[in-house]
């Protein structure tokens, strides 16, 4: 077990995981280039990367509450902010962000200016003062702020929500990786990773999540960004792809009208028309300002001041990746139609029968050439495949998956924490028990997180949709839920319980209604809005409701007020009003 000062343990956290990844990541490049077979190599990248994850949550296990919970107070800023960028570079950015630009062209940017400008919301309206306040949870700011537990039940219901959707999409990602890099089907594959993920969390909490994150996030961004500087190297001799991507492109648009299709690589397709595209963008913006398990890293700083440079960090990793998903989309376009369109189905690559057999690959056609109406690549398989269409060596492959499955590992292990600690902490400790003990409360949070990763798995295993969407979802019930009563909750004194509770009721109905009733094929999409951008119906009548009934209700108490300007303030104590919950 590590013991000693959390920023002494950092280091050598980071030391260890991140030496030990890359000692093994050699071993395996070693025994591909000797010839052992590329079955056996991706099977040990996923092994390795579970294993080490794992194996991180036994060294870091702990039964101290605050260590569970948010990991004390000490985490440094840029500590904080590469952890929560691995936590942002889910597997929905790694697997299916360079996959929606593929497959909708630069629509599929939607995903980086609402993921991008989520954290600025983030920096500007809420992280520093849910940092002053102090406490361990987005439910207890509602339940100081507004007063009592409907507030906080109801904050809970929808943290519960989207994050469950979040994880259903993590779990997908898991179970692509382990479909075709371990040979088994995909409803079994789901649950391969669920041994890693629970080990660490169930053991460690925050404390281990953080560890293990600031080490994960240097290893994502490598597995992501050197596989696109090989590509670039390899199709344009320059290993600047965020820079050269254009020169794909427009190879790709030659290729294209060739071949007799639309002569533009990335060119926004009818997948997402202009209400779906600023739609998306809005509800993954407020998504993001509004995720519970995002916005609880900023409660592990020390300070209001490293809150927000922890968010300035987070941007500046984040950058590194989204910069370079529309190049690899790029490149893996321009790879399809240079090395695989146009061939006779007889001499295709074995990659196509393995990612047939995965599900995620079609071909069709007679046996003549291929053409671009017979290939169909499932766009979240589009950067996994990408270095096996290449033609690079299989162990670039096998980094990539390790880089994707650590990404799933990481976001989903923080998603079940939240759901774990809303469980245990808000509605058994603060509403239930109050008198429950250390051990009762661990307890709990841990059977919490069992089911809940079961069922999500279960869910995942059935293929409700692809990531981007399932995740998607998860954004967009938290903007319709949460954003307003956070937002208004510092910004607008005159913000009451009444008008809280209702505009949270009444958005996250709303946006889950319609995800439901389109999904189901109850009615058809309003307006052609899609329910991945759900939230488009669910924020404004949640800031709606909200107001209006704040305005038809008494206003706050003087108390309630002090407290709303103690907490906009960087500096002093939080004046908390009569009846709020003191920190532990």
């Amino acid at each position: 077990m590590l013991r000693g000062d959390f920023n002494q343990s950092m280091g050598r956290v980071f030391v260890i995981y991140t030496g030990g990844c890359a000692a093994c990541a050699s071993l395996l490049i070693a025994l591909s280039l000797l010839g052992v077979p590329d079955r056996a190599i991706g099977i040990g990248f996923v092994a390795l990367t579970v294993g080490f994850y794992a194996v991180m949550g036994l060294l870091s296990r702990t039964t101290q509450l605050g260590d569970y919970y948010v990991a004390g107070r000490h985490v440094p800023a840029l500590y904080n902010g590469m952890a929560t960028a691995a936590d942002t570079l889910s597997a929905a950015s790694f697997i299916g962000m360079a996959g929606a630009i593929y497959a909708a062209g630069f629509d599929g940017l939607a995903f980086v200016l609402g993921w991008t400008g989520g954290f600025i919301l983030v920096a500007v309206l809420l992280a520093p003062y849910l940092r002053k306040f102090g406490q361990y949870t987005v439910p207890d700011f509602l339940a100081c702020r507004y007063g009592g537990n409907a507030a906080r039940l109801m904050g809970i219901v929808v943290l519960l929500s989207a994050s469950f959707a979040y994880v259903v999409g993590q779990i997908y990602g898991t179970g692509i990786i382990a479909s075709r890099y371990l040979g088994v089907d995909f409803s079994l594959a789901v649950f391969v990773g669920l041994a890693g993920i629970l080990l660490c969390s169930l053991l460690g909490g925050m404390r281990a999540l953080i560890w293990t994150q600031v080490a994960q996030c240097v290893i994502v961004l490598i597995a992501y960004i050197l596989p696109a500087v090989l590509l670039s190297t390899k199709a344009t001799g320059i290993p600047l792809p965020q820079l050269v991507y254009g020169e794909a492109m427009q190879r790709v648009a030659e290729l294209q009208s060739h071949l007799g299709v639309a002569a533009d690589a990335l060119a926004p397709t009818d997948a997402v028309d202009r209400v779906n595209f600023i739609g998306l963008t809005l509800c993954l913006m407020l998504g993001i300002a509004s995720m519970p398990h995002l916005l609880s890293r900023f409660f592990t700083t020390p300070s209001v001041r490293e809150a927000r440079l922890s968010v300035a960090w987070t941007l500046l990793f984040i950058f590194l990746l989204f910069s370079t998903a529309p190049a690899y989309a790029a490149f893996a376009k321009l790879e399809v139609y240079q090395h695989v369109l146009g061939q006779p189905l007889a001499a295709l690559p074995a990659w196509v029968n393995e990612w047939s057999r995965a599900g995620m690959l079609t071909v069709s056609g007679g046996g003549g050439p291929l053409r671009p109406a017979d290939f169909a690549l499932d766009p979240d398989a589009v950067v996994l495949a990408a270095p096996e269409i290449a033609g690079l060596p299989f162990f670039v492959a096998g980094l990539v998956a390790a880089g994707a499955l650590a990404a799933a590992l990481s976001s989903a292990d923080g998603l079940l924490l939240s759901i774990a600690n809303a469980v245990s902490h808000d509605v058994y400790y603060r509403m239930l028990a109050p008198k429950a003990g250390p051990r009762q409360r661990l307890l709990v949070a841990r059977t919490v997180m069992v089911v809940v990763a079961g069922l999500a798995a279960w869910v995942a295993s059935t293929r409700p949709a692809g990531i981007l969407t399932v995740v998607g979802w998860g954004f967009s019930l938290a903007a319709s839920g949460l954003f307003s009563a956070l937002v208004l909750g510092v910004w607008w004194k005159r913000a009451t319980k009444a008008g809280a509770v209702l505009g949270m009721v009444a958005g996250w109905s709303v946006c889950l209604g319609y995800i439901l009733a389109t999904q189901t094929h109850a009615i058809e999409p309003l307006w052609g809005v899609r329910n991945i951008a759900a939230g488009i119906f669910g924020i404004p009548v949640s800031m709606l409701a909200t107001v209006l009934a704040s305005l038809l209700t008494p206003a706050p108490s003087q108390d309630m007020q002090d407290f709303i300007d103690s907490i906009r303030m960087p500096r002093g104590h939080v004046r908390l009003a009569a009846g709020a919950p003191a920190e532990e």
